[in-house]
């Protein structure tokens, strides 16, 4: 079963976004080193905002571990197909630090204690690891309105709703963002960096593109066999190529326990990042995307949900993966206004993620996930969506 923690992983890479920029003046010219006064003013502040951070860091802690608790409870409920208590959650929210603000370093000086933050891999990134490790080259559509017309077609036959996929791909994207979109990149400026590896119409991170190889593999290859069978010339061999390449990516997915720690692991290797290129391929691509929907759809259904589920509640299932997502979904209302937002993250996502912590109960991110969705499919992109499918 492909176990999508989008959420947490995603928001959690925030915190690990980039190197700090090397300290250089407009001109270029090297910053001077920090005066001693400078770093004594600065340590003292430092010492000041450690001093006050300790207690809510204990404090923190505890609450964290309380809502993992409460989490591996209804984990094990959902196991024995039980629903969930509402002595199954937190119902306090979770601390605020109201002290100091950590303060910034003087020019030139580095504190001891400041470790280099990871690069968080880019497109280009994933194109170079398919190539060298797979020898891979995406397919890439002829344009944008190409790509929407394949994912409509896959989303239809895998039992979607126009009004899931549309509303799915407005919230996810902004409501007028390409097959390319990764994470960070929603607003073209120049300071935008990524903020994850989630690329596409559903913001798939890769470690969830591993997942739905290792899971789902043999059904993208299916797909590709039953295309490649009436193409000729090139397109027929590209797609066979194309294949055995998929083939072995699958393999590779498959070289490690079925385990979502793992597939995030193995997804950091040259390899994993080469593999995640997928979604920008027009044959596999639009597969990978729609996929990671339909499970949801899936895993609801097979907990004995009958009726569709609604774009907020699939995005839920999306947002904080398939087990929390569906504890939103057959919550029922009243307890939907009291339980915090925080039972169904962990704590680096959540204190990542202002939409989350500003609308802190199930039932306000429902109305402000519905309410984005709204506005955002009136965009062209969003339009364009809903009129091929």
């Amino acid at each position: 079963m492909v176990t999508k923690s989008a959420n947490i992983l995603m928001l959690t890479a925030i915190l690990s976004a980039v190197i700090a920029a090397a300290q250089v003046r407009p001109g270029g010219a090297q910053q001077p080193p920090a005066s001693a006064a400078e770093i004594a003013a600065y340590e003292t502040q430092l010492a000041a905002y450690n001093a006050a951070r300790e207690p809510f860091e204990k404090a923190a802690a505890a609450y964290w571990s309380s809502v993992a608790d409460k989490r591996r409870v209804r984990t094990e409920k959902r196991a024995r197909s039980e629903l969930p208590a509402p002595t199954d959650y937190v119902f306090t929210q979770p601390p605020v630090y109201t002290g100091p603000p950590r303060p910034t370093p003087p020019a030139g000086y580095k504190p001891k204690e400041e470790v280099a933050r990871k690069i968080i891999p880019v497109i280009a990134d994933f194109l170079k690891n398919a190539q060298t490790e797979f020898q891979f080259k995406p397919d890439h559509p002829a344009s944008e309105l190409q790509f929407k017309r394949v994912y409509a077609r896959a989303a239809a036959a895998a039992g979607l709703t126009k009004d899931q996929v549309v509303r799915i791909y407005a919230f996810e994207t902004g409501g007028n963002a390409g097959y390319d979109l990764q994470a960070g990149f929603e607003i073209k400026k120049p300071t935008a960096h990524a903020v994850s590896t989630a690329l596409g119409y559903n913001q798939l991170l890769h470690a969830n593109t591993i997942e739905l190889l290792a899971d789902k593999g043999d059904k993208f290859v299916s797909a590709l066999q039953i295309k490649a069978k009436p193409a000729t010339g090139e397109r027929r061999k590209r797609l066979q190529k194309k294949t055995e390449i998929l083939q072995r990516m699958i393999a590779f997915s498959r070289s490690v326990p079925n385990e979502w720690a793992e597939h995030v692991r193995i997804a950091n290797t040259p390899q994993g990042l080469g593999i995640h290129a997928l979604n920008l391929d027009i044959d596999v691509g639009p597969l990978l995307q729609v996929e990671n929907l339909a499970t949801s759809v899936e895993f609801a259904r097979r907990r004995g949900l009958a009726r569709p589920l609604t774009a907020a509640e699939l995005e839920m299932m999306n947002l904080t993966g398939d087990g929390s997502g569906f504890d939103i979904v057959v919550m029922p209302s009243p307890l939907r206004d009291q339980v915090p937002t925080a039972n169904f993250f962990e704590r680096n996502g959540y204190e990542a993620n202002p939409v989350v912590i500003r609308n802190n109960t199930v039932a306000r991110l429902l109305a402000a996930t519905d309410a984005e969705m709204d506005e955002n499919s009136a965009l062209p992109g969003a339009k364009a969506l809903a009129s091929v499918f």
